[in-house]
Formats: structure tokens, sequence, C-alpha cells
């Protein structure tokens, strides 16, 4: 058989594979397919010729065998048996297949390391994709760029809609090989770190470092509350991160199917995160009950400090929130227990 060397120079050329390396691996998927088809074990070896392309198969030229009932290759004293070429009228077809399927398998594999490399630099970060049709329904198929990863129902926003072709922004959560060296790559909409990248891509402030993101808490198609603050004198962190008119929030939100988000300013001193963190109610006081950890609890909530805070009784159902709501993001955004009080109450 005869291989087209312009094909394995545009080969060399398209996938940085050298033609010595697809002449090996030609030359082996060969053997394999004569082995396979004559249904021995003998030692074969194939030979391309880099002039003219032709392939050939040679077998020691001996009736002798071991005791394996393998042809010998080398006389007892280790004189190399002559060969002679052995290559079947017939046989064009069966290697020509053998050796494409062997190329492709190399080129699926150095593409498959080619996107492990890249998303395994982007674990954590933005991309943006494609929704695509799959064949479970309960995952969602994301086309980016050359590679498809899949979001897994729990990184999926209760509510949103991924219909074919919509395109939408995702985290990378996960990139990992399978057993036949294929990328598995994991992709979320619930992630905190969306909120962080999305500000980061709306608020220079936020690229450049200016203004921190110091904590995000988030109830995934329905509510955020992020803290923010700058140690540039003169910045407003909070106001950087609105935008003129809400322009840079409402942003963010709409790439987030229009879901709320809080903005407030961090503070160092915890009652008055916590008081930050209620927003949109307005406290009259907050101070911490007990700040010291409970020993030996099981979960980190139940070691966050304990603070009363004391609200108008007008607005207390606004820092409650629907069905405990702002409450409970605020609690999270300062990692703290949170005990609201009408301000009434407390004066008894």
């Amino acid at each position: 058989m005869d291989i087209d060397l312009n094909a394995l120079r545009q080969i060399e050329r398209d996938y940085d594979i050298p033609v010595s390396e697809l002449v090996e691996i030609i030359e082996a998927s060969i053997v394999a397919a004569f082995l396979k088809s004559t249904r021995t074990n003998d030692p074969a070896r194939a030979e391309f010729d880099p002039k003219t392309g032709k392939v050939s198969i040679y077998l020691p030229d001996t009736e002798e065998r071991d005791e394996k009932g393998r042809l010998l290759s080398e006389l007892p004293d280790g004189t190399k048996i002559p060969e002679k070429d052995v290559t079947p009228a017939n046989f064009g077809r069966v290697a020509a297949n053998a050796a494409k399927q062997v190329i492709v398998n190399r080129i699926k594999g150095i593409s498959d390391e080619n996107t492990y490399g890249v998303f395994s630099a982007k674990l954590g970060d933005l991309v943006t994709g494609e929704i695509q049709q799959g064949p479970r329904a309960h995952m969602v198929y994301v086309k980016i760029g050359d590679a498809e990863a899949l979001m897994p129902p729990e990184e999926q926003v209760p509510g949103e809609e991924y219909t074919h072709g919509k395109r939408m922004r995702f985290i990378v959560t996960k990139v990992d090989k399978g057993g036949r060296g294929q990328v598995h790559i994991n992709v979320s909409r619930t992630h905190q770190t969306l909120i962080r990248k999305l500000f980061e891509l709306e608020v220079p402030e936020v690229a450049n470092g200016q203004v921190e993101i110091v904590q995000v808490a988030r109830e995934a198609g329905q509510r955020s509350k992020i803290a923010v603050r700058t140690k540039i004198a003169g910045l407003n962190a909070k106001g950087a991160c609105i935008g003129e008119l809400g322009q840079r929030v409402r942003a963010v939100s709409a790439e987030l199917n229009e879901e709320k988000i809080d903005i407030v300013d961090y503070s160092d001193d915890i009652a008055t995160f916590v008081a930050n963190a209620l927003s949109p109610a307005k406290v009259s006081a907050a101070f911490i009950v007990n700040e010291k950890p409970v020993p030996g609890a099981a979960k980190e909530e139940e070691a966050w400090p304990k603070v009363r805070v004391l609200v108008p009784e007008y607005q207390l159902s606004l820092a409650i929130g629907k069905e405990g709501q702002n409450s409970r993001l605020a609690a999270r955004l300062a990692r703290a227990k949170i005990d609201i009080m009408a301000d009434e109450v407390e004066e008894e």
C-alpha cells in the first residue's frame, strides 16, 4: 500500500505532529492489522519508504518456529534471520483503514490534551458558551469554542431557561480526564464566583483591584448580596459597583436573568457589617451578644458570633425579608448569627 506523503505533511503542519511520529504509528497499526488478518503472532515488521510512500510488510524468511509457534527472527547464535516481503496483494484497503484510524485517534488525543491544558488554566474563570441539545435531559450541554462542557442540575439556576443556541456566561468548576483521555468539563451558573467575575467585567475599579469584593452571599436566581471595600481615598466602593444611574449593577443583574443584587459596605467591625448587610432595611442599632466560638461546633454556622439588631417596627419585615431571605443572606455575608428585634421591644 502507499501513503500520501502530502497528507502526512499537512497533518504535521496542522497538528504539530512530526512526520516521523506519524510513520511510527502507521507502521505499528499496519503490523497489527496484518497479524489480525492472518491470525498469527509472528514477528512482522512494517517499513515505510519516505521517498515513495510505499509501506511493505516483512517476516523472517524461515520455517523455524519457537516453542510458542512464532517464526524465529534470529538463530541460536544471535544471527538475525533475513526477511522477506510478505505484503498481501489485497491488503491495501485494510491497511489504509488501520492507518486512518490511528491517525484520527492521535489527532483526537492531541486535541484532548490541548483542551485539558486550556481549560485547566480556566478553572474558576468566566467563559462564554452556547447552549446545545444533548442526550440527557437533566444535563445542560454547553459548547465553548471547540470543546463541550456539561452543567449538572445542581449548577443550574432554578427557573432559568437553557434553550438551544442561547449564549450565556459560566464559571468553569471542574476539569478532568476520563479513562480514555477524554476531557470532562463542568460549568456552573449558580457559583458565587460568577458574581465576582461579572463585576470584574463591568466595573474597572474591581478589575484593577481598586475595589475589592470581600464577601458574596447568593441564592441563585433570586437574590445576591456582595460586600465591597477600597483603600483608595475618595473612592466610593459601593458607588463604583452601582455605576451611574445603576448602570453597572443592572448589567450584572441582566446577565443573571434579573437576579436582585444588594451592594453593601464591608466593615471589620462585625456589628457594623451586619447592619450594612441587612440593607435595604434601616438599622437603629447593632451589637454583639456573643462573639466567642462555640466549642466543638459541628458546622461553621454554629461558630459564628451572634449579633442583635434593632430596627424600627415598620422596617422589621423588610429586614427579615420574604421567607427570611434578607436576614439569611445577610447572616451568610457577615458570617454571623443575627437576632432581629423591633427597637420598641428592646426599650421595654
